[in-house]
């Protein structure tokens, strides 16, 4: 007859082989969550890999039914299906709005194909008592915020989405090349609007 026993050797053989397999399994998943750890930490506030996006995003997040605008007509603002770019400024900017609003729709042609997903305005306080930009800018909306009504936003040209979110923020001096490239990549990759 032959032995069907184990013999001792080939038994320690086999947990020495469990073990090893066991090690290896908690080594992969140790190294897999500490790499998680590890790639989310370094990347809090753009640490190594940083954004590409040319504006600084709206903080805290805002949306536009949180801000009350009207249209010349007082009738309450929506976004709509499509993307916005908003100038913010009060009313005693003549000159300096007339070249920000004038780069504003050479920037909306220069998307060429995608101009159509877009509307431009500018967003002032007050009552719409007054100026007639409808000759030089035809497509120009006007939209108005009561001083005391909704979240007073600070001067600056805004994007905001086709769902009401105001995304990125830039300084009314760099209004152009920053903006056009952040547009330009938001309705490359955008499912809407």
């Amino acid at each position: 007859m032959t032995d069907t026993q184990p013999n001792a050797d080939d038994t320690a053989a086999a947990k020495r082989s469990n073990r090893r397999q066991l090690l290896l399994i908690a080594l992969i998943a140790a190294v897999s969550v500490g790499g998680s750890y590890a790639l989310y930490f370094s990347t809090i506030d753009s640490g190594v890999w940083g954004t590409t996006n040319q504006g600084e995003f709206v903080n805290p997040p805002r949306t536009v039914s949180e801000l009350g605008l009207t249209d010349a007509s007082g009738i309450p603002h929506v976004t709509g299906d499509v993307w916005w770019v908003w100038l913010v400024q009060d009313e005693s900017c003549a000159a300096p709005c007339n070249d920000v609003l004038t780069k504003l729709r050479n920037m909306h042609v220069l998307l060429n194909k995608d101009a159509d997903r877009l509307r431009r305005a500018w967003v002032r306080s007050g009552g719409a008592e007054d100026l007639d930009l409808s000759t030089q800018f035809p497509k120009l909306h006007q939209l108005f915020q009561a001083p005391n009504d909704g979240v007073q936003l600070p001067r600056g040209i805004y994007i905001v989405d086709p769902l009401g979110n105001l995304v990125f923020r830039y300084p009314v001096e760099e209004m152009g090349k920053p903006v056009l490239q952040d547009l330009k990549r938001l309705l490359k990759v955008s499912q809407i609007g």
